[in-house]
């Protein structure tokens, strides 16, 4: 799962950047709104973690002209204000949750995860397809009861195949959601990792959940 990290002091965007890393998410990052929008414009990320008081352009700004394009990522503003009405003006302009500067981390982690089971259409913390079961929360896999061992980078394209399931994903769109800027690799890395997907989820069960699109990318379904 790809995040988006908007805070314009350094050493908190840092730890939180590296922390949400350790947590098992890719992370892009930036410290003012004027360059969150840039990054917004030729990314696509599966949630925001925006500051509201920020450089060049406010966090509530950023926010405005996001749901303005009708971007519907999820955005969880950050603030040190504590007051009721700057938590209304960030909710009534398409905040989906707040956190109130110094926080948790544990809190911000649980708060995100149920930002994107909710974009996912999703109740709980778990996503299924037939018998196969993702906790993303204890970031387990299992298929017909067993427990299946992923490497970071399978189980992130899995857990956006699975938050999808059911729609074509182009390698692109893929890609954008496993990796983030910074990385540089070779076109065909997405089949790569499909490959090894295949091998530890499809291969050993009769009933096939990964299927190829020729030509466009890959689904995940039940047939």
């Amino acid at each position: 799962m790809r995040l988006l990290v908007v805070e314009d002091e350094r050493d908190l965007n840092r730890i939180i950047s590296k922390r949400l890393e350790a947590a098992g998410y890719n992370v892009d990052r930036c410290f003012d709104g004027e360059e969150a929008l840039d990054f917004l414009a030729v990314g696509e990320f599966d949630a925001v973690i925006l500051d509201i008081m920020m450089p060049k352009i406010s966090g509530i700004d950023v926010l405005k002209t996001m749901r303005l394009k009708n971007n519907t990522t999820p955005v969880l503003l950050l603030t040190a204000k504590d007051s009721i009405e700057d938590r209304v003006i960030g909710l009534d302009a398409g905040a989906d949750d707040y956190l109130i500067k110094p926080f948790a981390f544990d809190e911000l982690l649980a708060r995100i995860r149920v930002m994107t089971r909710k974009a996912a259409g999703g109740a709980t913390n778990q996503f299924t397809l037939a018998d196969l079961v993702m906790d993303t929360k204890t970031h387990t896999v299992t298929r017909a009861g067993e427990e299946i061992t992923l490497s970071a980078k399978e189980y992130d394209i899995l857990e956006y195949m699975m938050m999808n399931k059911g729609a074509v994903l182009s390698r692109e769109k893929i890609e954008n959601h496993a990796w983030n800027f910074d990385y540089c690799g070779g076109t065909n890395v997405v089949d790569v990792y499909i490959r090894y997907l295949r091998k530890k989820i499809d291969d050993p069960y009769e009933v096939k959940l990964i299927h190829t699109v020729r030509g466009y990318g890959y689904v995940l379904k039940e047939c």
